[in-house]
């Protein structure tokens, strides 16, 4: 069915809401050398986030805007949970150590779920990246096998955040991720489509112009 122009504004404004909400958790974060650089930019942050839910159903929308208010109410931090997970690769003793005792468990099951949907996500990322080698250059390296301690992968970066996802959450994000296999669409390119809009292009082709030879 396709979006109508009403749908697809009220869609952004909530968007918007996620993106504002996070902003807002984002800045409780807090690294081991104290506030990040970035932590102070919130256009880049807003263009970067708005690309990725803009992908995003209304349902899910809902769900993770719900994931935030709850984890509010119980004095969790969304962010700093996802920023947490992401150095399991790379400080693995210190993580089981300082990190893993103060996130909630995940399941095997619920694991063995999310690395279906980052097999796929890392499989899309790879074609993306060859097909615009300007913009893939600009992103993150794409697996966790080259994570160092000053460069976080695709793969790690989306791992840690689909284990801040409520089961609701993560159970709808995996119905937009086969959803968009049986189109036979990318949802990298989709996300960097939108992400070259927000950030004053008028398509992602102009956006890897850009990036020059």
């Amino acid at each position: 069915m396709t979006e109508t122009r009403e749908e697809r504004a009220a869609r952004l404004e909530r968007a918007r809401e996620v993106v504002a909400h996070e902003w807002e958790q984002f800045q409780l974060v807090r690294g081991d050398d104290g506030r990040a650089a970035c932590q102070d930019n919130p256009a880049e942050f807003e263009v970067q986030r708005l690309g990725q839910f803009m992908t995003w159903p209304m349902p899910l929308l809902d769900s993770y805007k719900a994931d935030l208010e709850a984890a509010d109410a119980a004095g969790r931090n969304l962010l700093t949970e996802k920023y947490a997970r992401m150095m399991e690769p790379t400080e693995p003793e210190r993580y089981a150590r300082e990190l893993s005792p103060h996130l909630p468990p995940l399941t095997a099951e619920r694991v063995a779920a999310q690395e279906e949907i980052v097999a796929v996500q890392v499989a899309w990322a790879r074609d993306f990246h060859r097909q615009y080698p300007g913009l893939g250059a600009a992103m993150r390296v794409l697996t966790t096998a080259e994570d160092t301690l000053q460069s976080t992968s695709f793969e790690t970066y989306l791992r840690g955040e689909l284990g801040t996802y409520s089961d609701a959450t993560l159970a709808l994000y995996r119905r937009l991720i086969d959803d968009t296999v049986a189109a036979g669409q990318n949802l990298t390119w989709r996300t960097l489509a939108y992400t070259s809009i927000f950030a004053g292009y008028p398509d992602i082709d102009a956006a890897e112009a850009a990036q020059g030879p």
